[in-house]
């Protein structure tokens, strides 16, 4: 055989490790697979025995993709991150996600409120597509591989089903998000292995929590459970309307969790917090002492609290709670009672059943792609980064976004980039 008769030997493929089968983990996979048409191998490694298990937990009440409000309005939602986030947002925006869904065959819609949900109200359609799409791109799946840093050769180490498994991977996307929800893949345990890197994490904290209450028995026996709608709600200078549920610990739901952040802060630095309730948001204080006032002699607290006031009878109790024997009569005294009616908030529920995760991988430790600045070739996604939001359509959104970003990093990094 003459020289040039000799093939020559195929190139080794790259290939790129994605650490972490939720959202951002598998946007990164995704965008990789795509933008490099077979040159690079994709594999994801999760810890759990199948993927998506918190995204599937997050459409369990119907889908929230992400909201339809304006970006300028959308992107300060995330507060001290937002200067960081939008550039990702403006690169894969709401309507970016909205189609990338609509071309899985999971249309959506915009609620009343603003928020974008799949018609099926369901993750796992979406989750089955999606995971049909990446098969297709020829992305691998490693289930049961649990991360536990790198050997000394810098290889990528797990503990898989069959011992231990030492991965080499030109570029490493790690997605392993928060530490909510612990028993759905999200632990936390990646925190000591990255600060014995020396990379800076900001304490991992419960965001979009419910907090702690010392009801009475009576009425934690009667009200657990109960919604408080139509309600206003303010910690220190914000104030929003809203809803919140009463459990058996204390207060939770969307106006509570939409002002975690103040209520933990408050926590953190007095000890408590309190939460004003304006049971009556829309009514002034001196109207509802007229009405108060024209009721005949003689009605009980109740009757007028119900009939006077339009206050609900979980809101009554919320007044008993707050004031006790002190729950003023007198029409106008009771007016600003019902308007200004504060609980003593006495701490935040676990961090292993919040919504989400506050704190993560400092901001300052990646460069514009999400690269570690101490680790060259590792890039970071989703709720691993120190950034919140409320619920609404903005975790998912910051995920999917933050993926997209890590993944185009990832393909630049090797060369690979359109």
């Amino acid at each position: 055989m003459t020289e040039t008769q000799i093939a020559a030997a195929p190139p080794t493929p790259l290939h790129v490790a994605i650490v972490g089968g939720g959202p951002a983990g598998l946007m990164a996979a995704e965008t990789i697979a795509t933008g490099a048409a077979g040159r690079v191998v994709v594999t994801v490694y999760d810890h759990m025995p199948s993927l998506g298990r918190k995204f599937l937990l997050a459409g369990r009440g119907g889908l929230n993709l992400t909201h339809g409000e304006p970006m300028d309005a959308f992107a300060e939602r995330y507060r001290e991150a937002a200067p960081h986030l939008r550039p990702m947002l403006d690169a894969f925006p709401p309507d970016a996600l909205r189609a990338w869904a609509d071309a899985l065959g999971q249309h959506t819609f915009v609620g009343s409120s603003g928020r974008v949900f799949p018609k099926a109200m369901k993750a796992s359609p979406l989750l089955r597509a999606w995971l049909r799409r990446l098969d297709g791109l020829g992305v691998r799946v490693a289930l049961r591989h649990r991360w536990t840093g790198w050997d000394e050769a810098g290889r990528l180490r797990f503990e898989g089903p069959d011992g231990v498994v030492a991965v080499a991977a030109d570029a490493t996307v790690l997605a392993l998000g928060g530490a909510s929800w612990p028993k759905l893949g999200s632990d936390g345990g990646w925190t000591g292995l990255l600060a014995a890197k020396d990379v800076a994490i900001a304490p991992l904290r419960a965001a979009n929590s419910g907090f702690d209450v010392a009801w009475t028995d009576l009425f934690r026996e009667r009200f657990q459970g109960e919604p408080l709608k139509g309600a206003a709600f303010t910690v220190g200078r914000r104030r929003l309307k809203g809803e919140a549920v009463i459990s058996r610990h204390g207060i939770e739901g969307g106006a509570v969790y939409a002002l975690s952040a103040e209520l933990r802060a408050e926590i953190e630095a007095r000890g408590e917090a309190a939460l004003w309730l304006d049971l009556r948001p829309d009514v002034r204080a001196e109207q509802l002492a007229e009405r108060a006032a024209a009721m005949k002699p003689g009605q009980s607290m109740a009757n007028v609290l119900r009939k006077a006031m339009g206050v609900s009878p979980v809101g009554a109790g919320l007044l008993r709670e707050a004031f006790g024997p002190d729950l003023p009569r007198e029409p106008l005294k009771l007016a600003q009672a019902v308007k200004g009616c504060r609980l003593r908030i006495t701490g935040v529920r676990p961090l292993d059943r919040a919504i989400s995760t506050a704190g993560g991988v400092a901001f300052e430790e990646v460069d514009e792609a999400l690269m570690l600045k101490r680790l060259p070739g590792v890039f970071v996604a989703g709720e691993m980064l120190d950034w919140e939001a409320p619920t609404g359509g903005y975790l998912l959104q910051a995920c999917f976004s933050s993926g997209v970003a890590a993944g185009q990093g990832a393909l630049q990094r090797l060369g690979q980039a359109g």
